[in-house]
């Protein structure tokens, strides 16, 4: 894999944790028996139905949906981990930006909240995603995950058991 492959969830894999990035790049897909994905997409699946989602764009980014104004969303089910989120979104500002898109920014809906968060792109932004989508061609491509480093989030993760039991 190369820069120009990473996609917002590799990003977002990124500002949660590395192991799990790693585990997620390398095949290792745990996601689909656990309880917090499962309601993630039941959120995906009954809210925002009136607009066209999950717009994919070069076979790498996905965007959940775009509205008038060129205002990219991205639906996320809380705020427990809004730094990874916002990266991502960032990430999708910074790709399309890559390719001649201007003038878009971008919203954090949290529909169970009922809240939304603006999110614009920096010049400090792209030199940081471009150092992130760096490191984490570094992390995929290794041989081994990073070592594990327990965080407040981990008993929630779908990684939970191959990495703490």
């Amino acid at each position: 894999m190369d820069e120009n492959n990473i996609s917002g969830m590799h990003i977002y894999y990124y500002y949660v944790c590395k192991r799990k990035l790693w585990y997620f790049s390398n095949g290792l897909a745990m996601e689909s028996e656990n309880e917090n994905v499962k309601i993630g997409k039941l959120i995906d699946e009954t809210t925002y139905k009136q607009k066209k989602k999950h717009i994919m764009i070069d076979n790498t980014i996905n965007i959940d949906f775009i509205t008038e104004h060129k205002l990219l969303h991205e639906v996320k089910k809380s705020r427990k981990i809004e730094e990874a989120g916002i990266a991502q979104l960032k990430y999708y500002l910074y790709y399309l930006k890559k390719r001649g898109v201007e003038g878009i920014k971008g919203r954090i809906d949290y529909p169970l909240l009922k809240q939304s968060l603006n999110v614009e792109l920096s010049e400090e932004d792209e030199r940081e995603l471009e150092s992130a989508a760096a490191d984490i061609v570094k992390i995929i491509s290794a041989a081994l995950p990073p070592k594990f480093k327990s965080k407040r989030i981990c008993k929630s993760c779908a990684y939970y058991d191959l990495c703490c039991i």
